[in-house]
């Protein structure tokens, strides 16, 4: 299943979910520019589940140098089909999210679904020493959001069985149930595999959603009745 689009239309333009996509292809494109020193451009600017193990087992203070790669790793990608589909997600799923809580609001919100996230992933991979980065644990809190916020939706999805490729309209809360419920158990899979899951943090994307489920009843707009 692939979205193409959601049936809710945005009542105000965008800005933060805009920006957020502008930021991120432009960083991919330095990533690109970068060539060979790209590795350790990921290293020290990505998240490494292992340091924050370490540190916190040794001596806690290091920690501090640890805060700013919890939000810089939001903004780098690993290849094209990374930063493209986690933007479209975003795109589709952002803009709705943005109306009920307002720009401002928006950005904390995405930051914060972030944060909880990658700590996520740390906590279910203390080992692993693979740097962690990507948009995909903030999404998925945004996709969180929407599906308490916007329960009646219908996502426009090209649905592939087999040979056969059909545009559907499939209920919000059946798309992003089905996703959720793959991302657990593929998480629960990789458990104990650590650097041989695959590199992709599916307890991130997990503890995104569930941080975007719960915080969203603190950020959203009260609606008033006329």
């Amino acid at each position: 299943m692939f979205p193409l689009r959601d049936t809710i239309p945005s009542r105000s333009f965008p800005i933060v979910t805009f920006s957020l996509i502008i930021i991120n292809s432009i960083v991919f494109g330095y990533e690109l520019y970068l060539g060979s020193g790209l590795d350790q451009f990921l290293t020290s600017l990505g998240v490494t589940p292992v340091f924050y193990t370490q540190a916190w087992q040794e001596n806690p203070l290091q920690l501090i140098s640890g805060i700013a790669p919890l939000f810089s790793s939001l903004f780098l990608h690993g290849g094209w089909l990374h930063v493209i589909s986690n933007m479209w997600y975003l795109w589709i799923f952002g803009d709705n999210v943005e109306d009920r809580t307002g720009h401002f609001r928006f950005l904390l919100f995405y930051l914060l679904c972030g944060i909880l996230a990658t700590l996520s992933h740390i906590i279910l991979n203390p080992l692993s020493d693979i740097p962690t980065i990507g948009a995909s644990g903030a999404i998925a809190g945004v996709m969180g959001a929407y599906f308490i916020l916007y329960p009646r939706a219908r996502i426009v999805t090209l649905f592939f069985l087999f040979i056969f490729i059909q545009i559907v309209e499939i209920p919000a809360l059946f798309f992003l149930g089905l996703w959720i419920i793959l991302q657990v158990i593929s998480g629960t899979l990789s458990i104990g595999l650590s650097n041989a899951s695959g590199g992709v943090a599916w307890w991130a994307h997990i503890g995104g959603f569930l941080a975007g489920l719960i915080s969203i009843f603190f950020f959203r707009k009260t609606r008033r009745r006329k």
